[in-house]
């Protein structure tokens, strides 16, 4: 059974969680060390080579953080989202297709309203498909750095002091403050990236795994940034598909934000939620088993009436309505 599906209260959390906390200060103080002596990657945020040196390294920074604590507690890594089961691509790729479903009912949503326009391709040949292996690369980690790393071992840790939902919800609302540095980020983005934590960890509860997650989260941005070519989070990025242009009042497009802080975003996310919610039904809960029977021969009863006919036997045996035993 997953560790997110009924955690246990454990008070050691309260001293596994600053260790965890602080082997990230240590680990990303020395990476950011590391990116200050290329300045070239500073001057470009939005350049893929950087985007995909922060993911990775984000990622393996979380994934050895989590290793040491999972040496601390011993158990597998895995038990903190990630587990490398039978089951691990197809969950991957299920969650890929609810990503890709649910930016594209909201690209359509908006285009049907007249928001959205697709305009002319700003890449043609080659550089289409190496434009697209680069940004699914990129958003591959990007998935697994953000799932890991607010819904994996400090969702783990933080379930164990106050329960899974609370620690869920606290971590959505950390999450969704830590879009807000994004530039062109607006309060409706900000909440609809809590709404879709929210969400994240709701399959986690369901399948017991991060792995679906991951895929939706990767799918979602690498459609919404390479082929629809609208702002993810307030950045529009370089190598699009397309000229792409949203316009309309803010309410519907998002404005600077992009789509996901569109009032569509919220409608077709409660209806993605729905639909996961009836794919993937609740887990019966175990119940005890029932005691079984025992091989040993039931004591036999004995009748009052019989007992007093013996006895009557016994005092009269001439008596021809007594039972005779011989």
């Amino acid at each position: 059974m997953s560790l997110f599906s009924s955690p246990t209260r454990d008070l050691r959390a309260l001293w596994r969680i600053p260790l965890y906390a602080g082997l990230l200060l240590v680990f990303f103080t020395l990476f950011n060390m590391v990116v200050e002596r290329f300045p070239s990657l500073s001057r470009s945020p939005n350049s893929p080579s950087l985007l995909f040196v922060e993911e990775s390294v984000g990622f393996a920074i979380v994934a050895l953080a989590s290793w040491i604590l999972s040496r601390i507690e011993r158990r597998p890594l895995g038990d903190y989202g990630l587990p490398l089961t039978a089951n691990f691509a197809k969950e991957f790729c299920q969650g890929c297709v609810f990503g890709l479903c649910e930016i594209s009912l909201l690209i359509g949503l908006i285009a049907i309203s007249g928001g959205y326009s697709f305009g002319s391709l700003s890449l043609s040949g080659v550089a289409i498909l190496r434009w697209a292996v680069v940004w699914a690369l990129v958003f591959l980690f990007v998935g697994l750095f953000e799932e890991f790393g607010f819904r994996g071992y400090i969702l783990h840790g933080l379930a164990q002091l106050i329960g899974f939902w609370p620690a869920a919800i606290s971590l959505g609302l950390v999450f969704g403050y830590v879009h807000s540095y994004n530039p062109g980020e607006t309060w409706p983005g900000e909440l609809g990236v809590f709404c879709i934590a929210v969400v994240f960890a709701f399959t986690l509860r369901r399948t017991g795994s991060l792995w679906l997650a991951v895929g939706w989260h990767a799918a979602f941005d690498f459609a919404e940034s390479f082929l629809y070519s609208v702002p993810d989070s307030g950045a529009v990025l370089p190598g699009h598909l397309s000229n792409a242009y949203l316009h309309g009042p803010t309410w519907k497009t998002g404005g600077s934000d992009g789509p996901e802080a569109s009032l569509f975003s919220f409608a077709v996310m409660a209806f993605m939620t729905v639909i996961f919610h009836f794919l993937y039904p609740a887990k019966p809960a175990l119940t005890p088993a029932s005691p079984l029977p025992t091989l040993s021969s039931p004591t036999p009863q004995i009748q009052p009436d019989a007992v007093a006919a013996v006895q009557n036997h016994d005092a009269n045996p001439d008596d021809p309505a007594a039972p005779n035993n011989s």
